[in-house]
C-alpha cells in the first residue's frame, strides 16, 4: 500500500486528543513527544519550535532539514501537531531526540511507517555519549606531554 494512500486514509477520530505518543533520546536530552492530528504546528516546552531552537542559533533550514524530516519522508507534512517536553542536554542533543520521538511517535500512529523511516535512519537511536574523564589525564583521553628526563 503506497504512503499517500495511508496517510488519506487516517481519519482524524480522535482531533481533540493526542494520537500517539514516543520518546527520543540523544546524549542527556530526553525529549517526550505527542502527536496529534492538526496543521503541522511543532512546540517545545511551551513555545514554538523556531523561537524555542533561535536561542541555539540553529537557522531556519538547518531546523527544516533536520526536525521536519520524518514528516517529509512519510508525506505528512502538516498533518500533524506536535507537543514535546525536552529536558537535559544541549541544543543538538535536544533537537535530534525530538526528532526521534517525531519519527517513533509517527510508527506508533502507521505502522506502515516503519519502512521508511527506518530506511532513512531516523529510527536508530545514537548511542554516542560522552566518555568521562579518568584520573592522572586531563581529559578523557589527553595526557600531560611525557618528559623522560
Amino acid at each position: 500500500m503506497p504512503l499517500q494512500q495511508i496517510t488519506e486514509n487516517l481519519a482524524p477520530s480522535v482531533a481533540t486528543g493526542w494520537l500517539a505518543h514516543a520518546a527520543g533520546k540523544r546524549k542527556e536530552a530526553i525529549a517526550r513527544v505527542f502527536l496529534r492530528a492538526g496543521t503541522g504546528k511543532i512546540w517545545v516546552n511551551g513555545r514554538p519550535a523556531e523561537e524555542y531552537f533561535q536561542a541555539f542559533a540553529f537557522a531556519q533550514d538547518y531546523l527544516n532539514r533536520h526536525l521536519l524530516s520524518p514528516f517529509y519522508i512519510t508525506g505528512t507534512l502538516g498533518r500533524y501537531d506536535v507537543r514535546a517536553k525536552i529536558e537535559g542536554g544541549g541544543p543538538t542533543g535536544q533537537l535530534e531526540a525530538l526528532r526521534l520521538g517525531i519519527a517513533r511517535a509517527l510508527v506508533n500512529l502507521v505502522p506502515e511507517f516503519k519502512k521508511p523511516l527506518k530506511d532513512a535512519g531516523l529510527l536508530t537511536r545514537d548511542a554516542r555519549e560522552v566518555e568521562p574523564k579518568k584520573y592522572g589525564h586531563r581529559k578523557a583521553r589527553k595526557k600531560e606531554q611525557y618528559s623522560k628526563r
